[in-house]
């Protein structure tokens, strides 16, 4: 199985980027348990001197060394936000307790459930409206001045642990916070790319419920690797959409996109027409190959379901004469399309240009 975990050599840990409230945060758990973060800060190299400094940032690295030295210093993968310790390794039981469900969905559901186990202070909720999937987390108490930390990082942790138990970037339809936007507000579109409201009811975020029904790519073995460097899954994001190719067979599916060019359906997509390609290889596939797939469904759902002759379905899905299209069924299927109708026992054309009789479909 390929490295589990994000490239950590992307430039985005070594950018400054991550605000100095998020390092706050964290000495704000050290004062609850009476404890003196000098140690994590000088392990991070993170000078004091940027601490009260709204403007200061520090990298992901440091971030992440910051984090993992209080974790184990404090006993605390909470970090303090909650009424008990959640101690090391909580989180990497929940990793575990998902880890064997089916899909997406299951894997989330089980996320929640078992989150209760560690914590009553804060519920987290998967619901399922249409085609809309919300994740969201709801305070049982007043989280203080930890309240900001505590959601943008339990909100990244779901989101990370998704992508990367589907080996799949999610994008997300919005993100929604119950906060007015902090002064790093505009550190909020790198956590959480797409619309980001503040002063909302609760925070959260909504994807495409199609990405619940995919399978979880990801066994023990990847998990123990994961484990070893898990925070950069919060900070990273993906590039691989595995839901890309049914998104271009959806679009493709009406007959009069079905000879789009693939700068319109990048456009659709809203990726640049190099990303289409690239993520399209990826998962072993090509535009090409996609609109042949579509136009063979559409054929063959013409030849099983309706009288139209073999001229009338050729127009249908876009080829310029009868010949053509011939020849491109045979390919697909190895059989001619009146071959193919005969052997389906689908009933037989009328002949162009005489009507149907009265009792005809």
């Amino acid at each position: 199985m390929e490295n589990p975990a994000p490239d950590t050599r992307l430039p985005g840990l070594s950018r400054a980027a991550t605000p100095i409230a998020f390092i706050e945060a964290i000495i704000a758990g050290y004062r609850r348990y009476g404890a003196d973060p000098a140690n994590a800060l000088a392990r991070a190299g993170i000078s004091p001197a940027l601490l009260g400094r709204p403007e200061a940032r520090v990298t992901a690295n440091q971030m992440e060394i910051m984090s993992g030295a209080a974790m184990q210093e404090l006993d605390d993968e909470a970090l303090g936000w909650f009424s008990r310790r959640l101690p090391w390794g909580s989180y990497g039981m929940l990793c575990r307790a998902s880890i064997t469900s089916p899909d997406l969905g299951v894997a989330l559901k089980r996320w929640c459930r078992h989150h209760r186990l560690l914590t009553n202070d804060i519920e987290l909720h998967l619901a399922v409206t249409g085609d809309e999937a919300r994740f969201t987390l709801i305070p049982g108490r007043d989280l203080g001045e930890l309240r900001e930390f505590c959601l943008v990082t339990l909100l990244r942790y779901v989101l990370g642990y998704a992508c990367w138990a589907i080996d799949s970037r999610i994008p997300l339809q919005e993100t929604r916070f119950p906060f007015p936007p902090p002064p790093h507000a505009e550190t909020y579109p790198l956590l959480f790319p797409g619309p980001v409201h503040f002063n909302a009811d609760a925070a959260g975020f909504s994807f495409d419920a199609r990405y619940l029904t995919l399978p979880i790519r990801r066994d023990e073995a990847a998990l123990r690797t994961m484990l070893q460097r898990a925070l950069p899954l919060t900070v990273l994001q993906y590039r691989r959409d595995r839901l890309l190719v049914e998104g271009v067979r959806h679009f493709l599916r009406s007959p009069d996109k079905q000879g789009a060019t693939a700068e319109r359906v990048a456009e659709h997509l809203h990726v640049s027409v190099r990303t289409l390609h690239r993520q399209l290889k990826e998962e072993g596939s090509s535009l090409q190959q996609i609109k042949d797939d579509t136009r063979r469904d559409h054929a063959i759902a013409l030849l099983d379901r309706s009288r139209k002759s073999v001229k009338q379905i050729s127009a249908l899905v876009g080829f310029a004469n009868e010949k053509s299209f011939t020849r491109a069924f045979r390919t697909w299927t190895g059989l001619p399309p009146q071959a193919w109708r005969e052997r389906n026992h689908a009933p037989q054309p009328a002949p162009e240009g005489i009507p149907l009789g009265k009792g005809s479909i």
